[in-house]
This record gives C-alpha cells, structure tokens and sequence, in this order.
C-alpha cells in the first residue's frame, strides 16, 4: 500500500546529512548495497565507470568520493538486484502493466531476456536473441523496400561514443538520416544558438576555469538537482569570495545553500555554504527581458562613461576586433523601456542593475545555464541573449570565463560528436562514403518532433530506440500514445522495462542489455567505452560489476547484431570486429573526425580526460563572418502564437524531483520541495491561489490554454503553495506533458518549450 501523500516544507541546505540518507535508502530499495558502494569508489575516477547519470565534468584529480546523491541513486538503480524475468511476464499482460506508474513498472528491476510481444496473449514472451535479430532484420528490410525513411532510429543520451558511432552508421547506410536523440528534446537550442553566435556547438568552460573565475551567473539550471557535483566548484568559488547571481523562477535549495557531505565540519556542525549571493525569481519565459535589463544598465552605463572619461563597462576593443552585430542590438537595448523590462521578466529595475553592477566589476564571468532556457519557443534566442551578455565584456576566450551549458544525458553531447545527428551537414557524409564505400543519404532526417508528426500522420512505420522513454518524455502524450500502437515495427534496447514499452507496435522486441556499469566481456576481453562530458571532454569508462544476467548483451553487440540481420554484407564495415574489440570502433571515429579524435585510443585514458577542440576557447570564430555574432531581438515577447495571458490563464513549467532523472522516478518524493508520496501537484503562488478562488490542497484539472482544436489536460493535481512568481506555475515530467502541445516548440531548433506551457485551471474537488 502506497503512503498518504504529505507536504513538509524543508529548508534545509542540499547536501549534508539528508544526501546521505538519501543514498543509503536507495541502495536498500534496490536490493543492492554491498554491490552499489564497491561500485561508488570507481565512479568518476580513472580505471573506473563514468557516471550514468548527468554529464557534468570530471576531474582529473577526484574526490575521495567523486559522486552526488543523484549519481549514487543511479548507480544503484542499474545494480539493482532486482529481476523481471519471462515468468513475470506470463502473469502480466501488457494491457495490466499499462497501469502501472512509471516509478513501478523501473522498480521491478532488470530486464533478462530478450522478449516479443505477442497480441493475441497481449504478453511479452521469451524469444531466442537469434530469433529476435531474424525477425527484426526482416521486418527493417521490408520496410526499406517500401521507405527507407520510415524508419526512425532514436538514440537517449546514455549510450557511448562507440555504440552511437556503430549506431549512426546503421541509420546510413540503411538509407536516411532519422536519428533523433535527447538533445532534440534539451539542448538543440544551444547547438543551433552557440553555433550561430560563436561558430562552436558547445560550451567554451572547463573545470578549470570555475577556480579563475570572479563571477557565476545562472539562468535556469538547479545544480542541487540536476547536477550536484557542480556545487563543488561553486562552494570553492563562494570561499573565495565570487558572487554568484541565480535567475530561477523557482527558489531551489541547491541555489540557496549547500552543506558538502565530505566535509566532517559541515557534517558535524550546522555549517553550510551559501550558494547564491542575489537570487532573481525572473517570471516563466522572462529570461530575454531579464538579459536586456542587464545589457541596457551596462550599455547605457558604458554610454554615459564614454561622455564622461569614466572607466568604461563593455570591452569595446573585444567588441570591435572580435564581434558583429553590436549597434544593432545596443540600439534595440537602449529603445526598450524599463517598464516593459520589468513586465515581462517580473523583477524590479534596481534588482537587475544590482546584478548588473556585479557583472560589470568581475573580469572573468561563467555564465551557467540549462533546460530552464532552452525549452521555450524563443530557447534559441534566450541562449544568444545570454551570449550577448558575455560579448559585451569580452567573456568569451578568456581565462575563468565563458558559457556553460550543463547537459543532461550522461553522453547526450558525445553522441553528437559521432554523428547523431538527423542535420545532414552535421555529420562527415563524403568522410563515411570514402571509408564505408556507400553513397550516405543527404536529405534531412527526422528530429524528435519531426519523429512524432510522423506518427501522427503514418508517415513513420518503425521506431528503434536505443534507450530511453521516448512516448513519455515527448510533448502531446496523450495523441501520440493513441498513434504510436499504428506503428508496423517497435525495437527498445533497455534495462529496465518503461511506458514506451507498453505501446508495442504490429511487430515489437524488448532487447535487453548491460550497462555501462557492468563488465563488457567480449572476444577480445573486457572491453572499455568512453562518453563526453558536458565540457566536450572525452573520458574512458571501465564496468566494475558482474552483468545482472549472462543472458545480456551489449548495446555495441545489439546494434551490430541488427546491422547483420538488416544489411547487405559490406566488407569495409566489419561489425563482428568491433563488437570484439571496441578499440576498432575507436580508430574508426579517429579515421572520420582525426581533428578531434587524433590518438584517440591512447588519450582517452588520461586522468581527466581529453578535451575536443573549441575554437571559440581561443577567440577562432567558425561563423559565416570570422567574427562572434551579436543577436538581436524583435521584442521581449516569450511566446509568439500563443493568447496573451488574461486573468485566468497561468504560464507552467514542467520540472524534475530530487529523487528522479529524466523519466526515471526513484521514488514519489520530493524532499527540496518538501513534497513525499505524490507527483500529482501543481505548485503555485499564494496570491493566483486565492485570486482563482482556490485554497491549498484543492485537487484541479490543468488544460492547454492554446486554441488548436485539441484538448489537453490533466486531472488530479493538487494545488500546493510555493515560492513561485505570481501568473506562474510548475508541475513534474513527464507527467505534465500531456498539455503541452507538439506545436509548442523552440524557434529554430524545435526543443519542446516545455518551461512555459500556458493552462487554465478546473477545480473538481475542494481542499
């Protein structure tokens, strides 16, 4: 019997003891203790696993215990000992397991065997892996006959730089370019905005820039969540005296405060550190506003300096080798008024001048930002704006500064750099041709959205996923699950069985795998595989555990399994090679980007890796121009197609729990939210509570306030007080998603705008 839900606000400092206990009744719910803490000391470290979790950076000289609460809980979800083998699906049929949640159906545990899905038992049943290979190579190989591209092949952000390699290939040389990733749905905005506006897809800081730093500034992203092993550096960076400037909507507890569990005298005493020096509630979608009031106290200060020989505020020589594009934003800057600033971003002038007095003192500013700037329909722009910032003071190729971007997926940035891709001139397709002697396709593939009209309109008949929990984590939940069973062919690679797998199409396998954790025995030995971190550093990474099963497979030796079983044999692809040994793979992604890969076998095992090149790290800029691009905004506006707000009409942002990673719920409870037993709320300002005639606990139904003749909604959220700007509300993912429409996406880049979702609100049960 599940618990009585209960709201207990916790102020407490993330961290300190609560992290400990945290990990400790996550390592007992999995049934795994002994094997999750022997694993722990590898994690992150050299001869060790690398983090299956996020992809924040990984030092060359770790921590006694280079691993946070989030990356523990991780580690001892995929060790649990925990087994759904066939027998458990002999007395579930998928109609049954449809109701489960998402937390229940991943805490049964491992996958063990590979399974088909059969409609007349509505079952799953055990299928021999050569029987599953046959079977879905015929069915690939039908469907190419017909359409190539029809068939997408999505890969989540987990699998390692040797299997998407592998990966991508098969998408190729099977005849498109649909391969749609996690990126799609996060960080796209900052591939498409940092590429246009500095000529590099990715961030330009490395751990070592945090200790010459002397200011951070963060917009949109909650370390103490999403990435608590940051808040190492932005403890050290406090204790030197840095300020840190936060814009978030929500209050988080890994902003505010941070109590580190290694410390014995953090531990012991009631010592903690604070994180935040100036804490900006900006509204939901109110980044670009905010940004501006920055850029106009600066430009217009640095005007006013200019007339009086005053020290200036902006690098204007930065600005004028470096840069273009600069008077046409400083004059967009200075036309628009602080009263529609202040509007649209609900913060107070003398709040943003404050921050911006802090960035004009600093010589080398970080600028930290995550999914709370790129999921909006302007995402794209909101990471230029904060680009133009940077720019302004020449905080671009400069030691202790730089942007930020901190990525999710454990490798979602890597699979990237080895040609995940559905843009054609992203990848190295005349490259490819000359290695693998086949003509790549060149039209444009399907992203995650595209992927999805597709299953709306039939035009896509086959879905291979290489992880994740695609039907879930996408936008409009509710109409893709009811085209999704329309789909010929369904393939998961997994571990552990999820939502997605429970919309079986005509034809559907659950292929189940080893993870990264676990010992990767192959022909050649153990094998080791590498990932990229958020900081486009490439790292090896070891399994340390004995696999949960031997009946286990790689994800290496699934895709190359099913490569055979699809495609005509080609003498220059040799798949069974690499699946042998995966320093084959290797030397195939040196061979095809040797610019970034150079020595990729030896330098992969350095203690803290190797770094990609990044041109704008050293003032190169790879634009159209040569030069760092200024962007330059129509207005201040969030959203451009939909209603503006009324009284009645809230802007959501959907969110994750301490005790979750993207659609992986460790458990019902929030503890930084003070939230236990229940994701079913929607936390709101007191005033928009009493102003909609509602009171704490009342239970509503949430619908899309967009007019597109589609109804959306979701039922049974129970209004819960927070701190939160008044006209704002915030939900979890995915379970949210329903309301957001699959047309409600990023300018540009099509990242579901998952941070301002814009709903009404239906009382059916009074508190």
């Amino acid at each position: 019997m599940k618990d009585t839900p209960r709201f207990a606000p916790d102020d407490r400092p993330s961290g300190g003891w609560g992290s400990l206990k945290a990990v400790a009744v996550s390592m007992f719910r999995e049934e795994a203790p002994i094997s999750t803490a022997h694993a722990l000391l590898k994690q992150n470290k050299p001869g060790g696993f690398a983090c299956v979790s996020c992809a924040w950076a990984k030092p060359a000289k770790p921590h006694a215990a280079e691993f946070c609460e989030n990356g523990a809980k991780a580690t001892a979800w995929e060790l649990t000992d925990k087994r759904l083998p066939a027998r458990f699906f002999e007395t579930h049929t998928v109609s049954e397991l449809q109701t489960w949640s998402d937390h229940d159906l991943e805490a049964g545990g491992r996958l063990t065997v590979p399974l088909r899905w059969d409609a007349g038992l509505d079952r799953y049943v055990e299928v021999s892996w050569e029987e599953a290979f046959a079977a879905i190579g015929a069915e690939l190989r039908a469907l190419q006959a017909e359409q190539a591209e029809s068939v997408v092949f999505y890969a989540s952000g987990r699998a390692s730089l040797e299997t998407s390699y592998m990966y991508q290939l098969l998408a190729r040389l099977y005849g498109n370019n649909n391969l749609p990733d996690s990126s799609n749905m996060c960080h796209e905005s900052t591939s498409v905005g940092l590429k246009q506006s500095l000529g590099v897809p990715v961030g330009t800081v490395t751990l070592d820039d945090f200790e010459h730093c002397d200011a951070v500034f963060f917009f949109g992203q909650n370390p103490g969540v999403n990435s608590p092993r940051m808040l190492h550096q932005l403890q050290d960076a406090r204790r030197r005296g840095v300020p840190i400037v936060s814009f978030n909507p929500l209050r988080e507890r890994g902003l505010v405060s941070f109590a580190n569990p290694q410390s014995p005298l953090e531990m012991l005493t009631p010592a903690q550190t604070a994180i935040s020096t100036q804490y900006l509630q900006v509204k939901n979608g109110g980044d670009i506003a905010a940004i501006t009031g920055l850029c106009k106290w600066l430009i217009e200060g640095d005007d006013a300096a200019l007339q009086s020989g005053a020290r200036r505020l902006l690098d204007a020589a930065f600005i004028a080798e470096h840069t273009q594009g600069f008077e046409d934003f400083a004059a967009f800057v200075r036309r628009t008024e602080w009263a529609e600033i202040e509007r649209e971003s609900g913060l107070d002038r003398a709040s943003l001048e404050s921050a911006a007095a802090t960035f004009a003192a600093a010589k080398s500013v970080i600028c930290v930002y995550g999914m709370g700037l790129t999921q909006h329909r302007k995402g794209v722009l909101n990471v230029q704006m904060l680009t133009n910032l940077l720019l302004l003071g020449g905080h671009i190729g400069r030691e202790g500064a730089g942007i930020c971007p901190v990525r999710g997926h454990s490798n979602v940035q890597g699979q990237r750099t080895v040609g995940i891709t559905e843009k054609p001139e992203l990848a190295p397709l005349d490259r490819l041709a000359e290695l693998y002697g086949f003509e790549p396709p060149r039209k444009k593939g399907l992203n995650t959205v595209e992927a999805c009209e597709g299953v709306l309109d039939g035009s896509v008949r086959a879905f291979i996923g290489l992880g994740g929990n695609f039907v879930r984590a996408v936008p409009d939940t509710q109409r893709i699950e009811a085209a999704w069973q329309k789909l010929r062919l369904t393939v998961h690679i997994a571990t552990k069985l999820n939502h997605s797998h429970l919309l079986p199409g005509e034809v559907s396998y659950l292929l189940p795998c080893l993870g990264r954790i676990e010992i990767d025995r192959q022909a050649g030995g153990a094998q080791t595989v590498s990932v990229e971190d958020s900081t486009g550093f490439m790292h090896a990474s070891d399994g340390v555990a004995e696999p949960a099963e031997d009946t286990l497979r790689s994800e290496a030796a699934i895709v190359a399994s099913i490569a055979q079983a699809t495609l005509a044999p080609n003498p220059k692809v040799p798949w069974s090679q690499w699946v042998g040994d995966y320093a084959l793979v290797r030397d195939a992604i040196e061979a095809t980007w040797p610019e970034i890969f150079g020595d990729f076998n030896r330098r992969f095992r350095a203690p803290g890796g190797f770094q990609r090149p990044i041109p704008a790290r050293h003032r190169e800029w790879k634009t159209d121009s040569g030069k760092a691009h200024f962007a330059t905004p129509a207005d201040l506006r969030t959203d451009p197609d939909t209603p503006e707000p009324d009284a009645d009409t809230l802007r959501l942002m959907t969110v994750r729990s301490d005790d979750q990673f993207n659609t992986t719920v460790y458990s019902l409870d929030d503890r930084f939210r003070g939230i236990y037993g229940t994701r079913m709320v929607l936390l709101m300002n007191a005033a928009d509570i009493a102003r909609l005639g509602l009171a704490e606990g009342a239970i509503v139904t949430a619908e899309t306030a967009v007019n597109d003749g589609f109804h959306r909604a979701v039922a049974g959220l129970r209004v819960t007080t927070y701190d939160i700007p008044a006209g704002c509300a915030a939900g979890y993912f995915p379970e949210c998603n329903p309301l957001m429409p699959l047309a409600h996406h990023a300018e540009g880049s099509k990242v579901p705008a998952a941070k301002a979702i814009p709903i009404r609100l239906r009382a059916t049960k009074p508190a």
